[in-house]
């Protein structure tokens, strides 16, 4: 049995796992990630937290083969550091990788936490008897993630799976540093909350499953912001369908807890906007691991180390 490291690198906590190859998890470290204590402060706390690994399971970490990192925001995989870090102040370029490295004499891999979730899903979760997998997250923002044969494939860059960033309404909403009328700004969590509360009423919304649930009971401004966002998230899938003609898509995200008011809706659009030959062919599947994240993470170096 093989085993690996997974730490969960959050703006608000930080986690860290042992992992078996079979994704059973023998030892888990948690703690607040306190970012505002800056980079170092941070990456001292988690060499703490493997180390702590080591005293609950009494080996000296004896089989470890690789660490990986979920971390939010793009990620630059070549050099193991991050590209974007808004929810983790002074972390661009920050060595994280080489740091791990250096004091564990282990390989260290990071990348979107978007994207190791996925990588869970495809090789233990919804995903596993798919040769090829994509995972995709609707939550306060959009991501996504390919999957083959077991390996995350990143790009040149690791910028692959961003596709919160794909135009699906022209000149649409702004959001961020996104496109106008990028997927993120208009069918996501956040986008779907915003919208509720503009046409509906702020005391009528506090998330996005209080406008699918108002749709449901017949409100007409509702239906008519859940039919946009179902069109143009069947239209995302379709557009990442014509490109990498996955297997399968699998779907995550606090967007799913409503997926009772669109997902049939969702099925059926997608399937009338893709070529004929591929009709029911790429089914749209459900989560279904509780911790895909932080397992995730896990499961990094072992798709990368084989």
């Amino acid at each position: 049995m093989k085993y690996y490291i997974g730490i969960d690198l959050g703006g608000t906590n930080v986690r860290t796992l042992l992992v078996g190859e079979n994704g059973t998890v023998y030892a888990e470290v948690k703690d607040n990630t306190e970012r505002e204590n800056g980079p170092d402060y941070v990456c001292t706390k988690i060499i703490k937290q493997i180390e702590a690994l080591d005293t609950i399971v009494c080996d000296g970490l004896k089989g470890v083969s690789g660490i990986g990192i979920g971390v939010p925001g793009p990620v630059d995989t070549v050099k193991g550091t991050m590209i974007m870090a808004t929810n983790l102040p002074d972390f661009e370029d920050y060595p994280i990788c080489d740091k791990l490295s250096e004091r564990f004499g282990l390989p260290v891999f990071i990348d979107n936490d978007a994207n190791v979730a996925g990588l869970a899903e495809a090789i233990l979760g919804a995903g596993k008897d798919y040769p090829t997998c994509y995972y995709v997250t609707i939550s306060t923002g959009i991501g996504g993630a390919f999957i083959a044969d077991g390996k995350l494939i990143s790009g040149g860059r690791g910028h692959a799976g961003e596709i919160g960033n794909i135009i699906v309404k022209n000149n649409g909403y702004k959001f961020g540093s996104l496109n106008p009328g990028a997927a993120e700004g208009e069918a996501s969590g956040t986008a779907i909350t915003r919208k509720g509360k503009e046409l509906l009423g702020e005391d009528k919304v506090n998330h996005a499953g209080d406008v699918f649930k108002l749709a449901s009971e017949g409100n007409l401004k509702a239906q008519s912001i859940v039919d946009e966002c179902v069109s143009q998230l069947a239209a995302l899938f379709a557009n990442i369908a014509h490109t990498v003609d996955p297997h399968c898509f699998v779907i995550g995200g606090g967007v799913m807890k409503s997926q009772e008011y669109f997902y049939d809706k969702l099925v059926e659009q997608f399937n009338s906007k893709i070529h004929l030959g591929m009709r029911g062919h790429i089914p749209l599947l459900a989560t279904k691991l509780e911790d895909c994240g932080a397992i995730g993470a896990a499961m990094l170096p072992m798709s990368k180390l084989g």
